[in-house]
């Protein structure tokens, strides 16, 4: 059977500290943009790329592989999140590995019946991409690296690995992941299906904790380190098992990344209304949304999350860690509580971590 390819978008916050002037540059190309004038928007990121300002390069990352502003050029959205990621963009390095894949599966389906080179070179380069966010709880990565194990491609031939990875992502909302998983329940034993259930919450504590040391380490200042420093694990020799495949992914929605917040939802897409709240929370749990250099790009976040019914009732809190400001959402009664809350918005494709308070 054939492969199909699964390009990802990983939408989510970062915080970058960089001279106000370049910060003011790229909040005002996502004010353009959410306007609709990509043109200014594409002027203003190109202004703040040149200051140096990693959310710039990734926005305009987004810009050229969507074809907003300016002539769609994947090579070129390519090299601009490349360059993102060595800055320690984790959103630009996502997207890197997912265009290097994405480019694998073209060279794959070009060459037909013969091998191209190209490929597998490529899927190694994304590899190690692909697994740093599969290890922050990201759903088309955990999807992408499930297969990769199932069919001991790129990585080691393991179908508990798989099996918990893939379900991860169906957990996560990714409707991709639900066919693989019935494909593979006519491969994998029953018992290594149970096994996955046990590891699969093992990987979901490791990815809450990777998420929240690296929320720490951008409220310290710190550069996260780059995923492509990363080894790519060797894949062992082994007798290839029949390939999972899936309907390929709709197309890639229109979005953009802010400076330290999130794309803005597409028009046609709109979230559902937020329940009225019965009374305000008073639980000790919260979310974390991000952490920002400036605080009007947490206000930018939050006028985009504010209306989501898993915050619905709940305060927005500032909390100030020295130079930046923890962007949370609180009240929730326990941690299951905000863990839930979490894992929905996760899957409207805004990154979060449930911390106490």
């Amino acid at each position: 059977m054939g492969r199909k390819p699964l390009l990802a978008l990983l939408l989510a916050a970062t915080g970058v500290i960089l001279s106000s002037q370049a910060l003011a540059d790229t909040k005002a190309g996502v004010d353009a943009w959410t306007r609709g004038d990509f043109a200014v928007a594409i002027k203003e990121w190109q202004a703040a790329a040149l200051k140096g300002d990693a959310d710039a390069l990734f926005n305009l990352g987004q810009a050229y592989k969507l074809g907003k502003g300016v002539t769609q050029d994947l090579a070129k959205a390519e090299e601009l999140f490349s360059r993102a990621a060595a800055m320690g963009h984790m959103q630009a390095a996502d997207n890197y590995g997912l265009l290097l894949f994405q480019r694998a599966e073209t060279y794959r389906k070009a060459a037909g019946a013969n091998v191209d080179p190209r490929v597998a070179e490529l899927k190694s380069k994304a590899l190690p991409f692909i697994r740093a966010a599969a290890d922050r709880g990201d759903p088309r990565a955990q999807y992408l690296l499930g297969l990769a194990h199932f069919n001991g491609e790129q990585v080691p031939k393991d179908w508990v690995r798989a099996y918990a990875l893939v379900s991860l992502a169906r957990n996560q909302g990714l409707t991709l992941a639900t066919p693989a998983l019935q494909q593979m329940d006519g491969y994998i034993p029953l018992e290594q299906r149970q096994q996955a259930v046990q590891l699969a919450a093992q990987l979901q504590a490791d990815a809450d904790a990777t998420r929240a040391r690296q929320l720490a380490a951008v409220d310290l200042g710190a550069q996260v380190p780059n995923a492509g420093t990363l080894p790519a694990t060797r894949p062992t020799p082994t007798t290839r098992p029949p390939v999972v495949t899936a309907a390929p992914p709709p197309a890639p929605r229109p979005v953009v990344i802010a400076a330290a917040a999130p794309a803005p939802r597409p028009a046609a897409v709109s979230p559902p209304p937020a329940p009225k709240p019965a009374a305000a929370p008073t639980g000790t749990w919260r979310i974390q949304l991000g952490a920002f250099g400036q605080a009007a790009n947490a206000d930018a976040l939050w006028a985009k999350v504010k209306g989501r019914p898993e915050l619905a009732g709940h305060p927005r809190l500032n909390v100030k860690a020295g130079a930046v400001t923890k962007l949370q959402a609180g009240g929730f009664a326990s941690q299951a509580a905000a863990q839930a809350a979490c894992a929905k918005l996760k899957a409207g494709g805004f990154e979060c971590v449930a911390t106490a308070g």
